[in-house]
């Protein structure tokens, strides 16, 4: 089964390459998600049994691939910065996700990021225009152009969603679904960014 919103590649911070990342790469392997992984995450999970199974060597073409299945390119990068140019060079700019702690961290995913939807510690699944409350969804743009025909200032300008997860374990649709959660949307007062 596949998504839409399903993530295609996995940016790892070096300093999480041998503690965080085994886990989270046995977590994936245990539900036969298949890694295609770059020098480095790739030696971290080595030791891992599934590992012969379930990992290959990436390629750079795997980093710009829709693979429309249980598959996940992933690379090391030494910063949030990196990632940050990573994603604006290789991504769909539809949505993309961090997971940190680090407010400052949030704070350049959020500006940074070339992207129509901007999370932080939040899944990418909330990416779905019956969850902001715009209705049912007819169309995905990742686009930068105004409406055709007359247009006013609000037809003139593109939207960027930010979205920050309130729970000390990130948000999940289901989560929110099975509590009775609903979604609405709601025009945002102008002023600074949340981030």
């Amino acid at each position: 089964m596949a998504a839409c919103n399903a993530a295609e590649t996995l940016l790892v911070h070096e300093s999480l390459l041998n503690t965080v990342w085994p886990k989270v790469a046995s977590a994936l392997m245990n539900v036969d998600v298949s890694l295609r992984c770059d020098p480095q995450t790739l030696e971290a999970i080595a030791r891992i049994p599934s590992s012969s199974s379930h990992c290959t060597a990436s390629t750079p073409s795997d980093y710009l691939t829709e693979f429309l299945g249980p598959t996940i390119a992933v690379k090391v990068v030494p910063s949030v910065a990196a990632a940050i140019q990573h994603i604006n060079s290789h991504s769909s700019h539809h949505t993309d996700s961090i997971i940190t702690e680090d407010e400052s961290s949030m704070s350049a995913w959020c500006r940074g990021l070339d992207s129509a939807n901007c999370y932080v510690n939040a899944s990418t699944r909330f990416a779905d225009g019956t969850r902001y409350g715009l209705g049912t969804e007819v169309g995905i743009s990742t686009g930068k152009t105004h409406a055709r025909g007359p247009v006013g200032l609000d037809g003139l300008v593109i939207y960027k969603y930010m979205m920050r997860s309130k729970t000390e374990k990130g948000s999940l649709i289901a989560d929110h679904e099975k509590n009775g959660g609903s979604y609405t949307h709601r025009d945002i007062e102008r002023g600074a960014p949340p981030f």
